[in-house]
């Protein structure tokens, strides 16, 4: 069995080809820059080349993308989007507008002259495919696994942090609290969750397909690590470059969880927090208040615990008093996200599951 997962970050994409024919160590793996990364430079390109830009394509990541538009309407530049690629900066169009991005429809964009056009999209299986081509590897696969950070559509009047909190809190509960419960397959996605939605529609493989949110996925991937597996009382941290997630655990089971932004937090308020989810007296509003997204606590535990940390900012607690144990699942953390949308599919289809769990021993 082949599967291509893909955790798509803000910095990098990190792109694992696993093969059940062989053992994971020897499965091929890419660390590459990121699609809002590389659509960022781009953007930048243009802009020193004193260029207005069409923007064309789906919603996808912002964060460097965004500030590169930024940055080039600051220059005095035009920035031309269709309202579908316009998303990747916000939902709403009237702020899409205030930004200083003209709208235009698909023909208008293709009337454009003058212009650098640059296409947006979380998922580029051609560029994917002909990087491992120049390598002769096949690009067949079996199933494919996609992972991205989606706040979702919230409603008008509706807070993004709050509804992306919310989603959270409903996955836990509805997952019966199981750390493994927090993925779809492509028929299940609903709705609003549009930056999965549009990896589905820009998705011409025709194979299964499986989404998990980034931060989660490196959760989940946290867990191959054989250490961290055999805590049973144990927090699992990942420190991404825009987003904090820690899980409090026990065994696989769900006992609370916060979700921040990584560049809020310091060493000593992360500690903090970590501590007082354990204790069950972290409050929801605390980590609102604090401009991070939420938490959740259900139970309280011992006052010794296992810390499991993992993600491109896991430097923030070295040195800790907390004595973190920085996972390295399989002997890559960069791939933590992508061994994590591996174990979900054997979770998912359970005809698979076998086949899966005995290449990830």
């Amino acid at each position: 069995m082949k599967i291509l997962a893909l955790d798509i970050g803000t910095g990098t994409q990190d792109i694992l080809l696993f093969d059940s024919s062989t053992t994971i160590e020897n499965c091929l793996k890419m660390v590459m820059p990121s699609p809002t990364a590389i659509a960022a430079k781009r953007i930048s390109q243009a802009t020193k080349e004193r260029r207005a830009i069409a923007l064309t394509g789906t919603n996808m990541g912002g964060g460097p993308s965004t500030g590169a538009a930024a940055t080039h309407i600051q220059s005095g530049l035009p920035v031309y989007a269709t309202v579908e690629a316009a998303t990747t900066f916000n939902d709403d169009m009237n702020e899409v507008k205030a930004m200083g991005i003209t709208l235009v429809s698909e023909d208008e964009i293709k009337k454009l002259k003058n212009t650098i056009g640059i296409e947006l999209k979380d998922l580029d299986i051609e560029m994917v495919s002909t990087a491992l081509e120049s390598f002769g590897v096949e690009t067949q696969w079996d199933a494919l696994a996609v992972a991205v950070f989606d706040y979702g559509d919230s409603p008008s009047g509706y807070s993004d942090r709050r509804f992306r909190f919310d989603h959270l809190r409903n996955q836990v509960y509805s997952g019966s609290r199981n750390i493994r419960s927090s993925c779809y397959l492509e028929e299940d996605l609903p709705e609003y969750m549009t930056r999965m939605v549009a990896v589905s529609r820009s998705n011409d493989l025709n194979i299964p397909t499986l989404f998990m949110n980034t931060a989660e996925a490196a959760v989940l991937g946290s867990l191959e690590d054989k250490h961290v597996a055999s805590q049973n009382t144990k927090v699992v941290a990942n420190l991404g470059n825009e987003h904090t997630l820690a899980f409090y655990l026990d065994g696989e089971t769900i006992q609370g969880l916060f979700e921040h932004h990584t560049h809020l937090l310091q060493k000593d308020k992360l500690e903090k927090y970590i501590d007082s989810l354990v204790k069950g007296n972290l409050d929801n509003e605390t980590i609102w208040n604090d401009h991070g997204h939420g938490s959740i606590v259900l139970d309280g535990g011992p006052q010794d615990y296992f810390l499991s940390v993992t993600g491109p900012m896991r430097y923030m607690l070295e040195g800790s008093r907390l004595n973190p144990y920085f996972a390295t699942p399989h002997g890559d953390m960069m791939l933590a996200g992508s061994f994590g949308l591996i174990r979900a599919w054997a979770e998912k289809n359970l005809s698979w599951r076998e086949e899966i769990l005995n290449s990830l021993r």
